[in-house]
């Protein structure tokens, strides 16, 4: 069978795409996890708004870590707040947030008044909505110890106790959890995030209430100093979430239009990436039924993908495997209304979206 100059180059083409998708897949980052001595005094910020999923369970994980010198602190707009209940019967300490900053989210500002109020060696940022397992604290806390080390982060695994899109949230959720493993995409994630005080004077803390995003503001103060980001997934939580597809869309929206908002090229670099693995998707389909079966081989790159979140999420189901074939447009789409969008709303609370470069 001949072909013509023009399905040539177009196998050609197809063939660039997938060996460059070859190669992301199989390039495999490492864990940041360093065992050692480095225990120094943890305050741990716990922002409340409202009830989370198994919120009781969650604040119980922290103050059931196998670690020493800590402290937990719970910080709410109000007493009236509806976790205030939990918070008492847990037994954390309480705060009400009163930093003063003009744009910043409520998140910000519960971080802020704890910042400007607690003295400690270590700050420690945490998710209501996050279970951390017991080894959590000591774990994300060791990298800390390199002095070239800004924050040690990880990423959760989004626990389905739903019907279909919290499952899809599960696979979504992987997507993060593959930019930790390189260096390149790496970013500090709000939800479990460590940082030394030295890195947080007053300039810093200015420019840390400036903005909605809490994780995005430490990334860009630990990049301008030249300072590293450690991944540790050995200290992942567990969110769990009963996501419906409403609640799923606004929430992916939501995290993507704020990565975008921090930098343009996650934008440029991931609807390269979403397109480039449907094309292939839809190449290997055609290829194989009008050339050669032998072009199935082009699904291998999503099929790495996959296997590999199959392994991180310890399933591997038919379920499973469809919700991640689902992430791929579903991003797509994530990607382009992110970009579009222009405010956000966040626990009832409408914010801009401004995201400040530190000088």
């Amino acid at each position: 069978m001949s072909l013509t100059y023009y399905e040539i180059a177009v196998i050609a083409f197809t063939s660039l795409v997938f060996l460059g998708l070859l190669l992301i897949s199989v390039v495999r980052g490492r864990d940041d996890h360093r065992p050692g001595n480095y225990s120094p005094h943890v305050t741990v910020i716990v922002p409340c708004r409202g009830k989370d999923l198994t919120l009781e369970r969650n604040l119980r994980s922290l103050v059931s870590q196998d670690y020493g010198d800590y402290r937990v602190i719970a910080v709410v707009d109000s007493l009236d707040d509806p976790a205030v209940e939990t918070i008492r019967r847990v037994g954390l300490e309480l705060m009400v947030s009163d930093a003063r900053c003009e744009a910043c989210s409520g998140k910000v500002r519960a971080i802020a008044t704890v910042l400007e109020r607690v003295r400690s060696e270590v700050y420690v940022f945490a998710d209501s909505d996050a279970e951390m397992p017991p080894n959590w604290l000591r774990d994300l806390v060791a990298p800390l110890g390199d002095s070239e080390t800004g924050l040690s982060t990880t990423f959760p695994i989004f626990y389905p106790m739903g019907g279909f899109w919290s499952h899809v949230k599960m696979a979504w959720g992987l997507v993060g959890m593959g930019l930790m493993e390189s260096r390149i995409t790496r970013f500090g994630w709000g939800g479990s995030l460590a940082f030394r005080s030295e890195i947080m004077g007053q300039r810093e803390l200015e420019f840390f209430k400036s903005g909605v995003s809490d994780d995005i503001a430490i990334t860009k103060i630990c990049k301008a100093k030249g300072l590293k980001l450690a991944y540790v997934k050995s200290a992942t939580p567990r969110v769990n979430s009963d996501d419906d597809f409403s609640t799923f869309i606004e929430w992916s929206n939501r995290e993507t239009a704020l990565s975008i908002s921090a930098s343009s090229k996650i934008f440029t670099y991931g609807i390269t990436f979403y397109i480039s693995h449907l094309f292939l998707i839809a190449m290997a389909a055609v290829l194989s039924i009008y050339i050669s079966p032998a072009f199935v081989i082009l699904l291998l790159p999503i099929s790495i993908t996959i296997a590999r979140n199959c392994q991180r999420a310890g399933r591997r189901d038919p379920l499973f495997v469809l919700c991640n074939l689902l992430v791929l447009p579903v991003y797509t789409y994530n990607l382009v209304k992110g970009r579009l969008m222009k405010e956000i709303v966040w626990r009832g609370r409408k914010y801009r979206l401004i995201s400040p470069d530190f000088q």
